[in-house]
């Protein structure tokens, strides 16, 4: 499953999903300032309104959407509404900065093998949203984060690049999610623009990105 490359001179549009404080979303905000990023924020979507990662996307004049789950019958439903909302931008790839609400069939049959999030644990260990508390219950030496290609499974998609953040003695689960994120975000920063700059291909369990030309 190839995921397209975008033209020379033109930077692949990207919508980017969350649903807190998106600071995350800030830094590829501020990456895609770059003309030779080769990426352009084309929306941020939420599943909340009133966040700060929205207010960040109106500062830098970016479109935003909010997509509520309890505002459908059902999952399946509001599934449907965003992947419209995200398919009106027509974005090159999709990508999860914080988003906590799993997409279902719909989305990932119109994004599948395009839709990237960001897990601040080292898959496959410690999967779900509590991943630096449940790392720090467990014992670990290395904690980290994970870029990866979204499946229809529970942070078990492909993975595209990971990060390791040692674990202090001292660590609370604050301070080892913030250390995480300062590794998260340049990992996250650097991959979304190689991704787009040069495409890639998931090939079972492998993502296969070609050469700089």
């Amino acid at each position: 499953m190839a995921s397209p490359r975008a033209q020379t001179g033109s930077p692949a549009p990207v919508v980017v999903l969350v649903s807190g404080s998106g600071t995350l979303l800030q830094a590829l905000l501020d990456a895609s300032q770059d003309p030779d990023y080769g990426v352009r924020i084309a929306a941020v979507g939420a599943d909340r309104p009133d966040i700060q990662g929205l207010a960040r996307a109106e500062r830098a004049g970016i479109p935003t959407f909010v997509c509520r789950v309890k505002d459908f019958a059902d999952r399946a439903a509001w599934d449907a509404a965003l992947t419209e909302q995200v398919a009106a931008h027509e974005p090159a790839m999709v990508v999860s900065a914080g988003f906590l609400k799993l997409v279902g069939e719909r989305f990932l049959a119109e994004f599948g093998g395009r839709y990237l999030n960001s897990h601040n644990a080292l898959l496959p260990s410690f999967p779900g949203i509590h991943g630096p508390r449940d790392a720090l219950e467990y014992g670990v030496k290395l904690a980290g984060a994970t870029l990866f290609v979204v499946d229809a499974g529970v942070d078990t998609g492909a993975i595209v690049a990971q990060c390791a953040v040692p674990v202090q003695d001292d660590d609370t689960v604050d301070s080892l999610t913030e250390r995480i994120k300062q590794a998260e975000r340049p990992q996250l920063v650097e991959w979304v623009g190689r991704l787009a700059r040069q495409g890639f291909t998931v090939d079972g369990r492998r993502v296969r990105v070609p050469p700089a030309e």
